[in-house]
């Protein structure tokens, strides 16, 4: 458990630095916010591929609470570990910040002033999350497990673009991100509507997949000694 948790710590470390890290840098870069926006978008579909690969074998890859809380509800995870796993994701996240902003020498810390709490992002963030939950445990739930890394990158990768808040998606980075106030940062009062929203879209994925896989199918990985993605 104790490399699970670090991998979990680990990944969301770099995801986040990931995510801030490319806002940071498409914003010195361009003066236009829908170019900064598709540079921010493509570093972090692709880098969440390459995420999703290196940890996967170890913990799962969840680098995200809800997809830790969904993978308990249908019997993958034990909710022991899902109390492990959260707060390791959410100082990892925290973590991340810290270094992206160190990284392009910014202060260390510097709490977000975007707000994004209005009730089309709120709608936006549950219809991410649902989106995300569904890409994920379709493809667990009927043994395609392998082509999580590809689906769950090309998705975040679209809801950047289909979706208002760009879609976070997940309650660590969403607390991470108030950690920078930069491109990709988000004010620490939008942060409980946002994290509201997320389980809110979460729960409704966990009804939807209950009825259109209400059985689990075998895994048809190529390495039958390699973890589930999620």
């Amino acid at each position: 458990m104790s490399r699970k948790v670090f991998a979990e710590f680990l990944g969301s470390l770099l995801l986040a630095a990931l995510v801030i890290g490319s806002g940071i840098a498409a914003q010195r870069l361009s003066d236009d916010v829908g170019l900064r926006l598709l540079e921010n978008a493509a570093a972090t579909a692709a880098g969440l591929y390459v995420l999703i690969l290196v940890f996967g074998p170890v913990s799962g890859a969840h680098f995200n609470p809800v997809v830790s809380i969904v993978d308990a509800a249908f019997g993958g995870l034990t909710w022991r570990a899902v109390a492990a796993y959260v707060p390791a994701q959410v100082a990892g996240c925290v973590s991340g910040a810290v270094l992206a902003n160190a990284m392009f020498d910014l202060a260390p810390v510097s709490i977000s002033t975007t707000h994004r709490a209005t009730a089309a992002h709120g709608l936006s963030e549950v219809v991410a999350t649902l989106g995300l939950v569904l890409v994920i445990f379709a493809l667990v739930r009927s043994g395609r497990s392998a082509m999580a890394p590809a689906a769950v990158g090309a998705y975040i990768g679209a809801a950047y673009w289909f979706t208002s808040s760009t879609s976070f998606a997940n309650p660590a980075i969403t607390v991470g991100r108030t950690f920078s106030d930069t491109f990709a940062g988000i004010a620490p009062a939008s942060v409980l509507p946002f994290v509201m929203a997320q389980l809110a879209g979460a729960a409704v994925a966990v009804l939807v997949l209950r009825v259109l896989y209400p059985l689990a199918a075998p895994d048809r990985r190529p390495d039958p000694e390699a973890a589930p993605i999620p």
